[in-house]
């Protein structure tokens, strides 16, 4: 289809990857009962002046997500006219869908309105190396907007360690990191917040906390209320169905702490098919895929199954796959 993507990303339909036009909002209908991929991957043209960082910033995508999904194109300067493929497909968390759900595996925040039939969803930077964010059932215990910053002893003293003196409060303002609004978590120490930068979301830039794009914030301040459970997990691999249809979305790895991880991949993957009971033991699976979205580690869904009787457009087969390390 288009040579210089990747293996994986050619097996995406013609329709799905030139769904024209730049993404709007990621605001999406919840899928039917019992299927679990929204949205449609899209392709645009880059503009001379664009960087990954523009153009995530336009379409509520992260830095990182933008890379991986555009292998071998510069994220600084694309070029006028280069086809970039804007990753706006995603198989939902696994769990229930309510509240706020952070995976920190792929940078990126789902929202699921009470009483609505939709879910929206951003991209997050997370707690950076030494720094990392938690794993946690937690819910929002307030919101403030235009809040200061009192940093803490820990934060002072890097910044001095550099040459940079911070103030002990930090007022509202344009300089303050914490943007122009905060919601403070049950799990002491941790927010999810605006930024005073564009740059670091949908990255390991934080001190733990979850930064979004100011105006993604200030949406979610208007939608979600005090008390709106909050989960955060670390799911890396997500299978989910689509029209009969067994998908994967595979992202790099991290740890516990939000480092990138050296998990043996092959048995990360099992574990995860496990968890979806509905589908464990009723796959004719395409290990030889699995094993190429795996090694892409892309953060699009491709299908890798279909489930016992249904009609499969190429060979399945249901061993357990070689090493996929």
């Amino acid at each position: 289809m288009l040579p210089r993507f990747p293996a994986v990303t050619r097996c995406l339909s013609l329709a799905a990857l030139l769904a024209a036009g730049p993404a709007a909002a990621l605001e999406f209908p919840l899928p039917p009962p019992g299927e679990d991929v929204i949205g449609q991957v899209q392709v645009i043209k880059a503009k001379y002046e664009d960087t990954f960082a523009d153009i995530g910033t336009a379409n509520d995508l992260g830095y990182l997500e933008m890379i991986a999904a555009n292998p071998g194109v510069d994220p600084w300067l694309p070029g006028a006219g280069t086809e970039i493929i804007l990753p706006t497909r995603f198989i939902l968390p696994p769990g229930p869908r309510e509240g706020i759900v952070i995976n920190l595996a792929e940078y990126r925040m789902y929202y699921y309105p009470k009483g609505q039939n939709v879910v929206h969803t951003y991209p997050l930077g997370i707690g950076r190396e030494g720094w990392g964010s938690p794993i946690a059932n937690t819910r929002v215990t307030a919101k403030t907007p235009n809040p200061t910053w009192t940093p803490p002893a820990s934060i002072r003293k890097e910044h001095a360690e550099d040459g940079d003196i911070l103030p002990s409060v930090v007022p509202a303002g344009p300089d303050n990191p914490l943007g122009p609004f905060k919601f403070t978590l049950g799990v002491p120490g941790y927010l999810i917040h605006g930024s005073n930068k564009k740059f670091g979301i949908g990255m390991r830039t934080s001190h733990g906390c979850f930064r979004m794009f100011n105006n993604n914030v200030l949406e979610l301040a208007k939608m979600a209320p005090v008390g709106v459970p909050v989960r955060i997990i670390n799911e890396p691999y997500k299978f989910g169905i689509s029209a009969g249809k067994v998908y994967l979305e595979a992202h790099t790895p991290l740890d516990d702490k939000g480092d990138p991880s050296v998990v043996d991949k092959h048995t990360a993957v099992i574990n995860a098919l496990l968890k979806r009971e509905d589908l464990a033991n009723n796959l004719r699976m395409n290990w030889d895929m699995v094993r190429d979205v795996v090694a892409a580690e892309d953060g699009m869904p491709v299908e890798i199954a279909v489930p016992n009787g249904a009609g499969s457009p190429a060979p399945m087969v249901s061993s357990v796959p070689y090493d996929m390390q």
